[in-house]
């Protein structure tokens, strides 16, 4: 009797993962497009602002809807909101990490050559594997590291841009970089699994982790905005250069946001982490027949290693979606790195 439920619950999970991967893909591609085609840039900063306004009203929607009742929805929100200031607080960390790791992946790349930066970043794929087996208990086959790293060297090529000689001397200061980047590396995984380990600890509905987290999100990207474009938008207003293909931009964020999140709780952040990089895949590809994006050796070696290392780490193995408990949780972790 539990192999056709177990049938639908994988059938789920795929479906989830599609769908993130391919909203991940068509955002890239739009984002790209906006970029080369309005003629008046819009603010990034008050585009992931509002980014967050949205999948705060898509999760409170979605929440209104899992309750049933209007009586229900207001009481969930006043028990777990309103009342809650402690989860609030607690939801408050990813949204802060997250916020510290832009930063340091901006200061890395600004003190590292592209070339150099586009490798190491990658370390967050294997540092998030780390960080799971490290805060969650769980254990990883030694085909599944095999798996990890052979993501992160394939994601490298696929993103591979060989450097172009220039006669601008930009003053940089590599330890400075590689600290950035090293920091961020340890934030990108910590704020994926630490988000991760709250939704599955506790029965709270994943919507209401959703708000409480976009919450904060809100805050943190508020004065982002200030601290970063505040002068300009005084000047020119919030919604400087929005147009349609902007809005649609923003729209398939936040749906991907709001699917990502549904991934972790279902899967975890190692698939989250496959996921991403066959998006990437997928919108290198649509480039390729959209804006004349030219395939080459690394990116094809590249795709290689990604859809070789997708297939492993999906291979029959023990569960790892769910958080182990207990001493031989510990032992059994020990054993598996």
């Amino acid at each position: 009797m539990a192999a056709p439920r177990d049938n639908v619950t994988l059938l789920f999970k795929l479906y989830c993962l599609a769908v993130m991967t391919v909203t991940a893909a068509a955002y890239t591609i739009a984002l790209r497009y906006t970029r080369t085609s309005d003629k008046e840039l819009y603010f990034s900063t008050t585009a992931v602002c509002i980014t967050e306004v949205i999948k705060l009203l898509l999760s409170v929607g979605i929440l209104a809807k899992e309750t049933g009742s209007l009586g229900r929805f207001k009481a969930s929100l006043r028990e777990n909101v309103l009342g809650s200031p402690k989860e609030l607080l607690k939801l408050s960390v990813p949204s802060l990490v997250y916020a510290v790791q832009n930063n340091m992946a901006f200061l890395a790349l600004s003190n590292l050559d592209a070339a150099v930066y586009q490798v190491t970043y990658q370390l967050k794929i294997p540092c998030t594997a780390l960080c799971t087996v490290l805060m969650l208990n769980r254990t990883l086959s030694k085909l599944q590291w095999v798996s990890v790293f052979m993501l992160c060297a394939g994601v490298t090529l696929v993103q591979w841009k060989p450097a172009q000689a220039t006669k601008v001397v930009v003053e940089q200061n590599p330890l400075l970089g590689f600290g950035a980047i090293a920091i961020a590396v340890l934030c990108s995984g910590f704020a994926g699994v630490y988000f991760e380990k709250v939704l599955k600890s506790s029965d709270t509905s994943l919507w209401v982790r959703n708000i409480q987290m976009y919450l904060s999100g809100i805050i943190v990207t508020l004065v982002g905005v200030y601290l970063s474009d505040g002068a300009e938008i005084k000047e020119k207003g919030f919604f400087c250069g929005y147009t349609y293909y902007v809005w649609f931009v923003i729209f398939l964020a936040s749906v991907g946001g709001l699917y990502t999140s549904v991934v972790v709780k279902y899967t975890d952040n190692i698939m989250k982490g496959f996921s991403a990089a066959a998006a990437i895949v997928l919108s290198t590809i649509a480039s390729v027949m959209l804006f004349g994006l030219q395939i080459t050796f690394t990116f094809a070696l590249g795709t290689l290693l990604v859809c070789v290392s997708i297939y492993l780490y999906g291979l029959p193995r023990q569960d790892t979606t769910s958080i182990q408990q207990g001493e031989t949780a510990s032992k059994e972790r020990v054993i598996g790195v």
